[in-house]
């Protein structure tokens, strides 16, 4: 059984626009090309039309994953959330202990991370570290260089 993913709204449009695009326009691109190739005499010394068709291959791959994702995707709904505890969509302030640096974080989906925007996937080894934590609390977080401890300072919204 596929695993059930917890999106936001924009995450979950981002995924229906890229499935739209990939089916209407990436999909007859390949289409075209592939009777491209074909028109062009033998296919068995035909280089084009079997790369044309290794790329539709993984195009139908990728648009199945896609597709088998949202099927299992669902929307979480912020209103229903605790601000007590740190999960999934939370904002969470938290200070790293060995040098006093304050980071904050929204935590998300893994398809949803994006470092540069602060967000960061509650698989990741921090996300999993600060989940169901509470202000106040420490985490401690096992890292590739260790182990790294972090106060939580504040979760919001």
């Amino acid at each position: 059984m596929a695993q059930v993913t917890y999106y936001t709204e924009e995450g979950l449009e981002k995924l229906k626009a890229e499935l739209k695009q990939l089916e209407s326009v990436e999909r007859p691109k390949i289409s075209q090309q592939i009777a491209e190739a074909r028109d062009k005499g033998d296919l068995s010394e035909n280089a084009e039309y079997d790369a044309a068709k290794e790329a539709q291959g993984l195009l139908e791959a990728k648009i199945s994953k896609l597709k088998e994702t949202l099927s299992n995707a669902r929307l979480i709904d912020e209103s229903q959330m605790d601000n007590s505890k740190a999960y999934i969509l939370s904002n969470v302030r938290i200070k790293n202990l060995q040098n006093n640096a304050e980071l904050t974080y929204t935590l998300v989906a893994e398809n949803e991370a994006n470092l540069k925007t602060g967000k960061i996937s509650v698989e990741s080894p921090i996300g999993k570290g600060l989940l169901g934590k509470e202000v106040g609390d420490i985490a401690e977080i096992k890292v590739p260089r260790g182990v790294l401890k972090f106060e939580i300072i504040e979760i919001s919204r």
